[in-house]
């Protein structure tokens, strides 16, 4: 009797409480690391663009080419974990965030910043992705409600500290050291990896779909480039159109094909041919759209159209990441109870949907008490659905797979983020400039060439005040609008948690409980 080629792997019994505790000391440190780094940066932004003499344009593409670098390298980083040593893979994203935060701070324009905002999304990527599929490997679905909600409190920790931290480093030390305050932070974390992370160790052969990496970043990359150009330097029919339009078709199609004929795909058809998994697709790029293609643009609003500092526009976010911590915890925690995932994830869109819609009507006259009731809804839906969307994959799939799964779910939230950030902010930069434009002309004011397009300056105190006063009446009036466009989109997840087939979630790690609970074992010939 021969053997096949089977894996080499080292198994370890399964991990206690406290044990699980020990590991995500360490890896939830990182994720905390990440979550300040882009919260920080959110209320601080205004400053930032200002100062580098950016415009709306440039403030969007800040948040984009993270969101970007994040959504392309998620799904790579996610089948890297199902063939090499996550903790390894963990430590490189870390380090690879952290020269993106010093670089970061360094930078003296625009371009420069946009580069190591990439770099600092490679990081983050890796530490979202395999945060998810390392906690997929050691605790089973019916218990990781549990610990998701600790997830939830720590992430909600990071982004109430990162807005109020944010504002007082800009109104005191400056905004660069919104970035190099994560160098100490991430070094800590990197330490309690070293210290508490300890995996199971597989090893078998290892074939990279690199073209799949490749075509994955034309495919997600032209359409953001078309979307922050079309309608201001160019119609949005028009050759330039199709020269960025057919090129992402056809590598959509070569994706296609790839990922159908690479035994080791970054997308695997198999999971995505599963019900559960495409409606959790579908509904997870309408929460991304909803979740960082709004709460983006808060700050912003509350900073320029509101006149509010950097520590108050902070301060002044707080209802929706209360609302976040609240939703996931509390849906972790009734979930693992009760093993049952659907309802909870039905009224969290409903939550969501009406949050989104009635934060619509905003202007620069809405009550901020207002605005604050209406956030807390939107945190409660994105808190509620965020994890759990990810969750219910995951008990889909057995552990051997739990990284490309869980992959495919952030990769297409991220997408929907980064898409809705582009899109979102393409609107509001055309409203803001068409309102400015109207807002110069009443006044008997020139109207600059750049405003029609959105790219008017965001440093606002270069401006005369009768201008200051138009510009942030502008914002005040088109931000309202962006949400009306996320509640219609947020209908899609409604519909698709609808159609998922209810299923209970497993109580163990592995989908079938078997003496191999981590499915490495091949049959000898």
């Amino acid at each position: 009797m021969t053997a096949t080629a089977s894996p080499t792997f080292t198994r370890e019994p399964e991990l206690s409480h406290k044990e699980v505790l020990e590991v995500l000391t360490g890896l939830l440190s990182m994720l905390f690391v990440a979550m300040v780094s882009s919260t920080i940066v959110s209320t601080a932004l205004p400053t930032i663009i200002g100062d580098l003499q950016g415009s709306q344009t440039s403030y969007t593409w800040v948040v984009t080419t993270t969101l970007l670098a994040m959504t392309v390298s998620s799904p790579i980083w996610s089948k890297l974990a199902d063939l090499f040593d996550k903790k390894l893979l963990v430590q490189v994203s870390g380090v690879l965030f952290l020269l993106g935060s010093l670089a970061a701070g360094f930078a003296h324009n625009v371009p420069q910043l946009l580069g190591a905002r990439s770099l600092q999304g490679l990081g983050v990527g890796g530490l979202m992705a395999l945060a998810q599929a390392i906690m997929g490997s050691i605790i089973p679905p019916r218990e990781r409600g549990r610990y998701s909600g600790y997830m939830a409190a720590v992430m909600a920790v990071a982004t109430v500290s990162g807005p109020l931290l944010g504002g007082l480093l800009v109104d005191s030390v400056g905004w660069r050291w919104c970035f190099w305050a994560a160098v100490p932070i991430s070094l800590l974390g990197l330490a309690m990896l070293q210290r508490f992370l300890h995996l199971p160790r597989v090893r078998r052969e290892v074939r990279i779909d690199w073209w799949g990496a490749v075509l994955i970043s034309i495919a997600a990359s032209l359409p953001l480039i078309w979307v922050s150009f079309a309608g201001r330097s160019f119609d949005w029919v028009s050759v330039e159109t199709a020269e960025f339009l057919v090129p992402t078709a056809l590598a959509v199609v070569a994706l296609v094909l790839v990922e159908r004929r690479h035994p080791e795909p970054l997308i695997p058809p198999k999971i995505l041919l599963e019900r559960t998994t495409t409606l959790a697709v579908i509904a997870s790029i309408a929460v991304g759209i909803a979740q960082f293609g709004t709460s983006v643009f808060l700050s912003q609003f509350f900073q320029v159209a509101q006149g509010f500092s950097p520590t108050e526009a902070g301060l002044l976010m707080l209802p929706l990441i209360l609302g976040s911590m609240v939703g996931a915890t509390v849906s972790g925690q009734l979930i693992t109870r009760t093993g049952i995932w659907k309802p909870w994830m039905l009224v969290g869109t409903v939550v969501l949907i009406a949050g989104l819609a009635l934060m619509g009507p905003t202007d620069h006259t809405t009550p901020i008490w207002h605005l604050s009731a209406y956030m807390l809804l939107m945190g409660l839906g994105q808190g509620t659905l965020m994890q759990n969307l990810v969750l219910v994959v995951q008990n889909t799939v057995d552990v051997r797979d739990i990284g490309a799964a869980s992959g495919v779910v952030s990769f297409f939230r991220s997408l929907g983020g980064t898409v809705g950030i582009a899109v979102l902010g393409a609107v509001l930069a055309s409203r803001v400039g068409d309102h400015v434009a109207t807002g110069l002309r009443d006044a008997k004011l020139p109207v600059p060439a750049e405003t029609s397009g959105g790219g008017g300056s965001l440093d606002l105190s270069a401006l005369p005040e009768q201008v200051v006063t138009i510009v942030r009446h502008a914002y005040g009036d088109s931000t309202g609008y962006i949400f009306l466009i996320a509640a219609a989109v947020t209908v899609i997840t409604l519909v698709a948690v609808a159609l998922m087939p209810h299923t209970e979630l497993r109580t163990t790690v592995a989908k079938h409980d078997e003496k191999d609970p981590l499915g490495l074992e091949q049959p000898i010939d």
